[in-house]
C-alpha cells in the first residue's frame, strides 16, 4: 500500500482527498493577525472575501515539518509506503519540510519536487493515484512521475503581477511587462519557477494565446490528467475561456476538472486568474 501526500497548493479539496484515499498537508494563510490554514479553516470563497475586504495583502507560509511528519506518522503505523509530491521548491519551502520530516522514519518515503503549481501539482497528484491505482510499488510510481512532470505544463492568463511582485515571487522588472491597463499577462512554470511569456489585450487575445503556446508546447495528451482552474468567486472568465476554445479541446469527452483556485496560490496569483495544466503529447 502506498500514501500519496501532497500540500494544499495543488488545490486538492479535502472531500477529493477522501475520495482518491490521499493526505493534503495545509500551508497557512495569514491576514494581518489571523491565521488559517489553507482549505481547511478557510475556503477558497472565504478566501476571496476576505481579499476584498482586506486593507493589507494576506501572506502565505510553508507546510512544517511536524505537518508532514504527522502525516508520515500516520502512514507509517499503518504499513504503508510513502510518496510525497510538493509545489516546486523554487517557490516554496514545502519540499525541504518534506525532505526535513522524512530523516525521523525509516520507511520507505519518496519525495517528488513537482517544479510546478497549483493545478499542475493537482495533475501529477492525479496521475500518481492512476499509477497506485493500477499497482505501481514506489519505485516504479516515482520513476514514471519524474519523467511525467517533464512533459506537465501550467499556462496562466492573469489581471496583474502585482501581487506576483508584491508576494516576491517575480522581480519588479518582470511584474513591468504586466502594468499597461488592459494588459492581460501569460505565465508559465519553467524549471520551477515563474515566467512570463506573453502580453494580451483583452481577454480574447488572452484565451487566444493560451491555445498557441499549447500547441507550441506539444499539444494536450488527452489521456493523460486535465486539470482547469481559476481564481476569485467568478467563474465566468473561465467559462468564456471554454468557450472561446472550443477547437481545442475537440475529442476531449470527459467532464472538465474545474478548481476554484485557493489561499495559497490566490495570495500570489490575485483575483480573475484563469489556469490550465495538461501534459503534452511529445515522447
Amino acid at each position: 500500500m502506498i500514501e500519496i501526500i501532497t500540500d494544499s497548493t495543488s488545490d486538492i479539496t479535502l472531500q477529493e482527498a477522501k475520495k482518491y484515499g490521499i493526505t493534503v498537508v495545509p500551508l497557512t494563510v495569514h491576514f494581518g493577525d489571523e491565521e488559517f490554514l489553507d482549505g481547511v479553516t478557510i475556503t477558497p470563497h472565504e478566501f476571496y472575501e476576505k481579499l476584498i475586504e482586506c486593507e493589507q495583502l494576506p501572506k502565505t507560509s510553508q507546510a512544517t515539518p511536524f505537518a508532514y511528519a504527522e502525516a508520515y506518522q500516520k502512514a507509517y503505523d499503518e504499513g504503508k509506503d510513502i510518496l510525497v509530491i510538493t509545489i516546486s521548491s523554487k517557490l516554496s519551502g514545502c519540499y525541504q519540510s518534506a525532505v526535513n520530516a522524512s530523516s525521523e522514519f525509516d520507511s520507505h518515503i519518496s519525495i517528488i519536487d513537482s517544479e510546478n503549481a497549483a493545478i499542475a501539482e493537482k495533475a501529477l497528484v492525479l496521475k500518481a493515484i492512476e499509477l497506485r491505482d493500477k499497482g505501481c510499488s514506489l519505485e516504479e510510481l516515482t520513476a514514471k512521475l519524474e519523467e511525467a512532470k517533464k512533459h506537465l505544463h501550467l499556462l496562466a492568463l492573469l489581471n496583474t503581477l502585482e501581487y506576483l511582485k508584491k508576494g516576491g515571487r517575480i522581480s519588479a522588472a518582470a511584474a513591468l511587462a504586466g502594468s499597461i491597463i488592459g494588459i492581460k499577462p501569460v505565465i508559465t512554470i519553467k524549471d520551477g519557477v515563474i515566467e512570463v511569456v506573453g502580453k494580451a489585450r483583452g481577454s480574447k487575445t488572452g484565451n487566444n494565446m493560451l491555445s498557441k503556446f499549447i500547441n507550441e508546447s506539444g499539444q494536450i495528451n488527452f489521456n493523460e490528467p486535465l486539470c482547469l482552474g481559476y481564481t476569485g468567486n467568478d467563474p465566468h472568465p473561465l467559462n468564456k475561456y471554454i468557450e472561446d476554445s472550443k477547437e481545442l479541446y475537440n475529442g476531449y469527452n470527459k467532464d472538465f476538472d474545474i478548481t476554484v483556485i485557493g489561499g495559497a496560490i490566490g495570495t500570489h496569483a490575485g483575483p480573475g486568474c484563469i489556469a490550465i495544466a495538461y501534459f503534452d503529447k511529445l515522447d
